[in-house]
């Protein structure tokens, strides 16, 4: 005889179904097919033995993560241990599964046969088809709902979306350091005209614009330069002989003179450009930070800056992982494309990734080629920081030194290394520096456990220090003086906290104490050494 039961896994719980009949079920095919949409015929060859709701929606996604990658979670272990009865001699018991990798991990840790063939298939169809109906209390709209939620959050977990990720700070980034260089620009003209009126000769002097703002600051009215104010030009300009040029030219200098309330607005002008310069070198400090935790090995190989503007142009970094290499090259030049395309004329090699540096230094008959293979690495590493969970720049470096190599092929012939050696290297590699992240972060946890029961222990002990003393008590309570430590026998020493009350002597007795006299303190009944004191004479009065 043959128990047939199927295990069927929803969003809302694990379903032990037993199977009646699985012998014909097998021979007529094409009948349980048809009698499938039919539940009250389907109800007659299975009925529901056993169902496990999960307690979260952090449990059902550490449920469904377990499946999927064929683990039998402890929820399950205990589900199927508990309800599938054990094989004997006359009883046989087959677990319908709908994946083979959980029937494997399920064989191998309980012994229970699984079997997956088109019949488990068939029942497990119409499971789900009437598993709102097999449930009680459940309906088909919550049960939907809960497979919604539980799609996305399994989605997000696996593939790693943008909620997951820091590269909306890097796009925001990105777009808020092109337009700081536009405005900067903009207000830097502004600042070298206006100045120049002044001082004319400043601008052929200096082409620095962040310089020439400063310069405009710091010299105001070019009438009051003198040889004392010569070390002030030269921390600004790093140049000695700059800086006696500008104040040999403003000795001569053809510029109109300039009114005290002009100068007030061109300096605080010029102060606010200065500002924006500072501000701008921040922002791409903690571009190259960011970058470097999430995308290190894109911005290994084509730099932070280029790096981030692919991203942005993307959308995201998942996005940008999806991009087959071709799309990553001419990533940024979609009007030329489309342009070429309409005019059939030729498209274009590069898009954003002309703005690095292997492009420039490749000659122009091999521009083309470094393009189509710095494209091809960038997808690499992309894909790398998308789906890694502890991010390295290993494979950054050694995509980078490839991408070098082909540029010294290009120009001295030397053939470079196979792409499956250098990968293997940097496997070995990356796996080393995993290790040791993943030690110094469990030192850095031990440290931070050590330091919380530091001040915890500290607080305890300051709370020891903050409770009133026996004589206080004594106090607050309104019992005679004395009276309280005649009673206790001078056998009190501290309180540790926690409410028991520990003495040089009985541990056990002292505690019992302790608590007879708060409770005497609070209802006013005789303490226990009372209640000794009477029996002793009521004794002695009967002898």
């Amino acid at each position: 005889m043959v128990l047939f039961y199927a295990l069927f896994e929803h969003a809302a719980g694990y379903a032990l179904l037993c199977v009646q009949e699985i012998e014909e079920i097998g021979l007529l095919l094409p009948q349980v097919e048809a009698s499938i949409t039919n539940f009250g015929n389907f109800n007659k060859i299975v009925k529901l033995a056993a169902f496990l709701p999960f307690k979260s929606a952090q449990a059902a996604l550490e449920n469904i993560n377990a499946v999927s990658e064929g683990i039998l979670h402890d929820d399950l272990r205990v589900f199927l241990e508990t309800h599938v009865p054990q094989s004997k001699k006359k009883k046989k018991v087959i677990l319908g599964v709908a994946d083979s990798k959980i029937g494997a991990a399920i064989l191998e840790e309980l012994g229970i046969q699984c079997q997956t063939t088109h019949v488990v298939a068939e029942v497990l169809r119409g499971v789900r088809l009437h598993f709102h109906l097999l449930i009680k209390g459940l309906t088909r709209q919550s049960a939907g709902q809960a497979q919604l939620g539980l799609g996305h959050s399994y989605s997000r977990a696996k593939v790693k979306f943008n909620v997951n990720r820091a590269d909306n700070m890097i796009i925001h980034s990105i777009s808020l350091l092109d337009q700081l260089d536009k405005n900067i620009n903009t207000f830097s003209m502004r600042v070298r005209e206006w100045y120049g009126y002044h001082f004319p000769e400043l601008v052929k002097v200096i082409l620095d614009n962040h310089m020439y703002c400063q310069l405009a600051k710091t010299i105001g009215n070019r009438k009051t330069l003198s040889e004392e104010r010569l070390e002030e030009l030269e921390e600004i300009t790093m140049d000695g002989s700059k800086a006696q040029t500008i104040l040999d030219v403003s000795r001569s200098s053809m510029g109109m003179d300039i009114a005290p309330l002009d100068l007030i607005n061109i300096e605080s002008f010029a102060t606010r450009v200065i500002s924006l310069y500072k501000y701008r070198k921040d922002l791409q400090e903690y571009l190259r930070s960011k970058m470097n935790q999430v995308a290190p090995n894109l911005a290994t190989l084509i730099g932070e800056v280029v790096g981030a503007r692919l991203i942005s142009q993307a959308g995201n970094l998942t996005n940008l992982a999806k991009y087959p290499a071709s799309t990553v090259q001419i990533l940024g030049a979609e009007k030329a494309l489309f342009r070429a395309l309409k005019t059939r004329g030729n498209t274009p090699k590069y898009g954003l990734i002309f703005h690095s540096t292997f492009i420039g230094r490749a000659a122009a008959k091999n521009k083309g080629r470094i393009s189509r293979y710095l494209a091809n690495k960038c997808a690499i590493a992309s894909r790398i920081d998308c789906f890694s969970d502890m991010l390295t720049n290993v494979f950054g470096e050694k995509l980078r030194l490839q991408v070098e190599e082909r540029l010294t092929f290009y120009e001295t012939g030397q053939t470079p290394r196979k792409n499956t050696d250098v990968m293997r290297e940097a496997v070995v590699e990356a796996s080393l520096v995993v290790t040791e992240l993943k030690r110094k972060r469990a030192k850095k946890l031990k440290k931070e456990l050590k330091r919380k029961r530091r001040a915890e222990s500290a607080a305890e002990a300051e709370m020891v220090l903050q409770m009133p003393t026996l004589e206080e008590v004594e106090v607050n309570n309104e019992v005679p003086e004395g009276s309280l430590k005649k009673k206790m026998k001078r056998e009190f020493v501290e309180d540790n906290g926690s409410g028991e009350v520990f003495s040089l002597g009985s541990r056990k007795r002292s505690s019992v104490l302790s608590e007879a006299v708060d409770d005497s303190f609070e209802t006013g009944l005789p303490t226990p050494d009372k209640k000794r004191k009477k029996k002793k004479r009521k004794s002695s009065v009967s002898e």
